[in-house]
């Protein structure tokens, strides 16, 4: 009997217990991640332990949620995280460098190696054909030692991608699908592994979108394969020696599994106050709206922000509505500003933030009271937004531009 992708992952790195869904299993780490909302606490633990340094392949330490420096909190917290990576072997990113899951992709994401973060939208890099996982601080601590990470196995489900997606219609809108099926809880203890002729479609960006949100699903983690795809996306980032081609077996058996045809898929919006509660754009109708958010780790990659500022160029935003734009990285920014279309987006009313979380953990951009806010963010639960009585709706950066053109 074949095996799945994740299986063949997870095989490679078992270090004890059976691959029997639901029963114990421990398995090797090689990359953990942490921001700078979990790092600290995560390093105060590990430096307990009395290591003297890092015993994993690789271990990142990346500064991107708590970077309004209203006080001095904020800036000690950078410092202990920037000296505590100079003492411990980690890599430091500092503030202004992106968000960790998109800086992550770009820099360091290797096909079918392990990544554990301790921020629980760390499954993006399944985009790259990694086995990804968000935990609490004392796992990535404890991985950190060079100590395996206990789990219950989880069950694989094969989400089938079938077709081509029609014009506006994306990667956002194929995630916000599974979430319209199966609900915030329907991947609790579960691997959602995609396969299938739609896969061609997807760029690794793209694929990592819909990762992202697997966050969503409650799953352990989100998975793609690693293609020709992935091998280009490698290439562009210098990083093609990394590329190592990785796939389910043709007779891989799954615990479930679901099949999407992508050409009958419209532009689709998750309404307040749950990412499950999706609607098309079409049935939600005509509703103001008040501000308009584009970014984070979901929807911040070059492509994500070309389309936005393909749509807004020689335009300008509504009046009545707020557009912020928070690209990914700061390599995305730099690629932006070279092409002009951050000129782009200038010229058609946005502002532009800094390469960070932003407005999606609540670090400014707050909606007025009971406004509509249209955001390419993975949640929009209530009160998130900072402003309790606002209204937020999860959309692709296609629906967001057009929402922002036209208020």
């Amino acid at each position: 009997m074949g095996k799945t992708l994740a299986e063949k992952i997870i095989e490679q790195h078992l270090v004890s217990g059976k691959m029997v869904p639901g029963e114990e299993i421990a398995i090797r780490i090689d990359q953990t991640l942490t921001q700078d909302a979990t790092g600290t606490m995560a390093y105060l633990q590990f430096e307990a332990l009395g290591i003297p340094r890092v015993k994993t392949k690789l271990s990142l330490s990346y500064v991107d949620h708590n970077t309004l420096q209203n006080g001095f909190e904020n800036a000690d917290d950078h410092r202990f995280l920037q000296t505590f990576s100079q003492k411990y072997g980690l890599y430091f990113s500092r503030a202004g460098n992106g968000i960790c899951h998109q800086v992550h992709l770009e820099r360091f994401a290797k096909p079918g190696e392990t990544l554990l973060g301790a921020d629980s939208h760390t499954p993006t890099a399944g985009g790259m054909g990694m086995l990804a996982i968000g935990a609490g601080g004392l796992d990535v601590a404890v991985a950190m030692a060079g100590e395996p990470f206990y789990l219950r196995m989880p069950s694989i489900t094969k989400v089938e991608l079938r077709g081509e997606l029609p014009p506006w219609v994306t990667a956002k809108d194929i995630i916000l699908e599974v979430l319209r099926r199966l609900t915030v809880k329907g991947g609790v203890g579960k691997i959602i592994e995609y396969t299938g002729e739609g896969l061609r479609c997807l760029t690794v960006p793209e694929r990592a979108t819909i990762t992202n949100m697997g966050a969503e699903l409650g799953a352990t983690t989100s998975i793609f394969p690693s293609d020709e795809l992935t091998r280009q996306y490698l290439r562009a980032q210098g990083r093609e020696e990394d590329w190592r081609p990785l796939a389910a077996d043709p007779d891989a058996v799954y615990a479930e599994e679901i099949v999407i045809q992508l050409d009958e898929l419209v532009p689709l919006v998750a309404c307040p106050h749950s990412p499950d509660a999706v609607r098309p754009v079409a049935e939600v109708g005509d509703i103001k709206v008040d501000q308009v958010v584009i970014g984070s780790c979901t929807n911040s990659s070059y492509k994500d922000l070309m389309q936005a500022a393909w749509i807004l160029k020689g335009k300008r935003v509504h009046p009545d509505v707020s557009l912020v734009v928070a690209p990914g990285s700061r390599q995305v920014l730099k690629m932006l500003a070279d092409n002009g279309a951050l000129g782009d987006l200038i010229m058609a009313g946005a502002r532009i933030l800094e390469c960070a979380c932003g407005p999606c953990v609540g670090m400014g951009q707050a909606p007025p009271t009971g406004a509509v806010s249209v955001r390419t963010i993975n949640r929009n639960f209530e009160g998130r937004s900072g402003t309790k009585s606002a209204q937020v709706y999860l959309a692709s950066p296609e629906v967001a531009a057009a929402a922002a053109l036209t208020g």
